[in-house]
Parts: C-alpha cells; sequence; structure tokens
C-alpha cells in the first residue's frame, strides 16, 4: 500500500484527515525507527514546535532530529507557515539541541515552496532542514509493508490509544496548556463566542424542560379557563404526569405547543409573547441577573486601546442578559435577529441566530420578523436553508475567526454541520469549547433524592476511572475533527475564573 493509496481513503483534506496521516506517519516512523533499535518521542504539547522527536536520529539524521507532520503544506503561505514554525521553535526550552528538522509532507511540495520554505528556516537557523513528500514516505512504507497496512487498517484505534498513552500529564495539566493557547489567541484579535443556554442559566434563565413545562400550564389553563373540576394544582399534575409517561422531544413537544397556544389569525404573535412572558418570569431571583460569567464574558467584549478583540458574538439564547450588562458597561453593541441588519464597525454584533425574545420589547425594531427556533419546524428551516442568514453567519465565523463556544453541550446537529463544512480547509483544530467533565465520584455514585444517601452503582472503580478516562479521550479525539479543542472544567465556576484569566493576561 503506498501513500496515494492511505490519502484516498481519506476524506477532504480537514482536521480528520490530517490526524489520520499524522496518525499513520508517527505510527510507521515509530516502528521504522525502534527496528534500529531507537526511540520516537511523540508529543500534543503544543508548545512544541514539531510532532515528534528522534532523541538519537535515525537513518542518515544524525543527534536528535525534531519531526513536524504536515498534510499539505501548499495550502499554507510558506511565510505564514515559517513564522509560526520558528516562533514556537525560538521559544521551545529543547532548541539548542537540536541537530535536524524534519518536515514530512502528504501531498507533493511545489518546488518554489520548498525552496522558500528551507531558505526561510536556514535563514535564522543552523540546522539541517531535510522536507520529505510522498516519494520519501513510500521508502519508508516499501520497508515495512505489512505494518503500513495495519496501521492503515487501525487508523482511529491508534488514534485513541496514541491519545491515551501518549502523555502521563494529568488532565488539568492538558487543560492549562489548552488556556495558554486560547489566550494566545485572543491576543490576536480574531476571537467570536458561541453562547449556549449554560450562559443564561448562570442567571437563573428556566432551562428548556422548565420553559416548555410552563408553556404546558400556559396551555393547558387556556384550554380548561371555564371549568370547574380542573384547578392550577390538576393542571401541574398532569403536565408532570404527561412528561414522565410520554417523554417527547422537547422540539416535538414546542410544535404541540405552538399550535394549541395560538389562533390562526395571530398565531406566531401569541406563541412569542407566550414564551417570552414565561422565560422571564420563571427566572431563578436568586441568582444575580448579572451572573460571574456574563460579566466575565462581558470583559472580554471590552475595548482595547489597540481595538476590539472579539470580533462578534453568536449567541444560541433568546434572552437580552448579556446586551443589558454591556449596556451597563457603556459598551457599544448592536443585536442582530433578522437577515437585513447590520452592525456598525464600532459596534460589538451580537448575533440571535435562533430568534430574540428581550423582555423590553419596546427598544427593539422588527422582532416578529425573527426567526424563532423554538418548535420543531423552525429548527427544520434553518436546518434545511444552507443560505438562511443564521447558517451563514455562523459559517463565516467558523471560517474566519478562533471561536469559543460557552454553555453549549456541542450536540446540536447544525453546529457540528456547520464546524465540519469550516474545517474542511484547515488541519488543526483552531476553536475551543468548554466542556463539564464527568467525575469518577458522580460516575460511581448517586443520591437517593428521598433518604439524601450516597449510594454505589459501580463496583469496580478502578475499571470505571480507566474508562472515564478512554471516554474523555474519545470525546476530544471525535471534537478535534471538528477543528475544536475540549477545555474540561469540573464545576462551572471554573468557567469565569478561565475567562478572567484570557482577559488579565
Amino acid at each position: 500500500m503506498l501513500i496515494d493509496e492511505i490519502l484516498s481513503k481519506f476524506v477532504g483534506s480537514g482536521p480528520r484527515s490530517y490526524y489520520s496521516f499524522e496518525t499513520f506517519i508517527l505510527n510507521l516512523l515509530k516502528h521504522h525507527i525502534e527496528s534500529q533499535n531507537k526511540t520516537l518521542t511523540t508529543s500534543d504539547n503544543y508548545k512544541t514546535p514539531g510532532d515528534a522527536i528522534a532523541e538519537n536520529g535515525f537513518d542518515e539524521f544524525e543527534g536528535k532530529t525534531l519531526i513536524d507532520v504536515k498534510l499539505n503544506l501548499d495550502r499554507i503561505p510558506p511565510r505564514q507557515f515559517v513564522e509560526q514554525f520558528l516562533h514556537r521553535l525560538t521559544r521551545w526550552e529543547n532548541f539548542p539541541d537540536i541537530k535536524n528538522i524534519l518536515i514530512i509532507n502528504g501531498r507533493p511540495i511545489a518546488d518554489k515552496s520548498k525552496e522558500r520554505i528551507h531558505a526561510e528556516i536556514s535563514n535564522y537557523l543552523p540546522f539541517k532542514i531535510t522536507l520529505w513528500g510522498p516519494d520519501e514516505i513510500n521508502k519508508v512504507v516499501a520497508k515495512h509493508r505489512k505494518e503500513a497496512n495495519k496501521i492503515a487498517n487501525n487508523l482511529f484505534s491508534l488514534r485513541l490509544e496514541n491519545a491515551v498513552t501518549k502523555e502521563t500529564r494529568s488532565w488539568e495539566e492538558e487543560r492549562e496548556e489548552r488556556i495558554d493557547q486560547l489566550i494566545e489567541t485572543y491576543g490576536r484579535g480574531q476571537f467570536s463566542m458561541f453562547l449556549g443556554a449554560g450562559v443564561s442559566s448562570s442567571a437563573g434563565m428556566p432551562d428548556w424542560y422548565t420553559l416548555l413545562n410552563s408553556l404546558f400550564v400556559s396551555y393547558l389553563t387556556n384550554e380548561f379557563n371555564n371549568s370547574e373540576t380542573m384547578s392550577d394544582d390538576d393542571i401541574r399534575q398532569i403536565v408532570t404526569r404527561l412528561n414522565g409517561v410520554d417523554e417527547p422531544s422537547a422540539l416535538m413537544a414546542a410544535r404541540y405547543l405552538r399550535k394549541g397556544l395560538s389562533k390562526e389569525s395571530s398565531e406566531v404573535r401569541l406563541f412569542t409573547n407566550t414564551i417570552t412572558d414565561n422565560l422571564y418570569k420563571l427566572r431563578d431571583t436568586k441568582k444575580d441577573i448579572s451572573s460571574n460569567l456574563i460579566k466575565s464574558i462581558s470583559n472580554l467584549c471590552m475595548p482595547r486601546r489597540t481595538g476590539a478583540r472579539v470580533r462578534s458574538v453568536v449567541t444560541y439564547n433568546f434572552d437580552d442578559l448579556l446586551e443589558r450588562e454591556l449596556e451597563g458597561r457603556s459598551i457599544r453593541h448592536h443585536s442582530i435577529y433578522t437577515d437585513n441588519e447590520l452592525s456598525d464597525p464600532d459596534e460589538l454584533p451580537i448575533y440571535h441566530v435562533h430568534g430574540f425574545l428581550p423582555e423590553n420589547k419596546s427598544k427593539y425594531e422588527y422582532l416578529d420578523k425573527s426567526t424563532l427556533v423554538f418548535s420543531e419546524e423552525g429548527y427544520h428551516q434553518i436546518y434545511s436553508d444552507s443560505y438562511h442568514w443564521s447558517n451563514l453567519v455562523q459559517l463565516y465565523n467558523l471560517r474566519e475567526n478562533n471561536c469559543l463556544m460557552i454553555g453549549l453541550s456541542m450536540t446540536d446537529p447544525n453546529l457540528r454541520r456547520l464546524l465540519d463544512i469550516s474545517a474542511r480547509n484547515v488541519e488543526q483544530a483552531r476553536h475551543f469549547a468548554f466542556l463539564r467533565r464527568l467525575s469518577l465520584d458522580d460516575f460511581c455514585y448517586v443520591t437517593d433524592k428521598k433518604t439524601k444517601e450516597r449510594k454505589q452503582v459501580i463496583d469496580n472503580i478502578k475499571g470505571a476511572d480507566q474508562f472515564l478516562n478512554r471516554h474523555h479521550k474519545l470525546n476530544e479525539e471525535l471534537m478535534k475533527e471538528l477543528s475544536v479543542s475540549i477545555i474540561w472544567f469540573n464545576s462551572f465556576d471554573d468557567i469565569p475564573d478561565i475567562l478572567d484569566r484570557i482577559n488579565n493576561d
């Protein structure tokens, strides 16, 4: 099996293809180098300028050799690649010990690009610079044809195994590296934030199912308004039982509610008014409406003397809590919720891509033209229309900026589809997402709701720990294919602290 056959297995040139190619090369080189009784050490530390180090060299490479794997160098301007490579290399603690640099590229490298890369690096560094393309890779494949086939047929399982066994660092140490990378990314200014329900929940806004339950009560109250046989308590009891028995999907339930709450003549307006009323009525007033998380997000949006670091905010939330915080801080912004609105250059655009339901409607115009993605048909409208303004906004930000996802579960099919599309012309993960890590204690024990006693439900604690480690690594590898690096957290209180570190660095 030659490298062209292996590359033909990969779809496109996005992160999925890059990480598959990287896995193939590093495993093949490891086998090749170990056959010479030498070692290859791999690393996923973003501060390391390459992907692996052959401590004692191999083949014609004498001494410590740094190896960097690329899929298609011709997609990167030579000067940009060299600048980024040198930036990491010269700040690396092992820099003085390097004797050789080997850059391996999966596609043929144009002669002009090869000459420019070689010349640019050689001008700054006293190392021997070597570039390998498919021809050089095929020579190694030919020496280990059986092993190459085995590796090519088990790429994802090898990726996962490498991720689990590559380093002895804890997940907290890995998180620190990703936070450092996030700080660097934010400092460059091409930065956007994508906000989900977790942001609003931090300020006491109801979750999806709480809101639906309230709407069910509103619907049944309207239906049985003149009935002497149905009290408010009866209605709440019926709603609770219906959810327990039927367990409808949230989107299907919303469609049902829209039909039930509305009259034909003013269907949409009545439905949106009912949602808005319930949305703010159900807010937990014990929580500060200006939560620590919302404050930290607003801090990041504050313009610097050198200009704004955050180019835009994309939110899937209906509420106006972020706008209130920004207004209180005199940060110029513009809420966008239809396809014909534009922000001024000195305004921070806040895109409400699933609709906008501010508590004070009088402050905003054309709210009735907002596409409310609350019901199943609203979601289908956006999902099926590739040119819907909300899809174009999300796709533009994912392609042009480095994005940080906050308060999102990352399971929404449309978001994952857009991430997949936007990642096709990049090789490595360029976005970040906060996700809550499942702790061993929460996984192995449950608390009885009545007695409040902790009960062990998993007998093999050690086995569960190993499983969770692989489970989290698997999620990391899957998200990397969508160009997203996960920043794990234990408690939601961790997120404002991390955001403040980014802002204060």
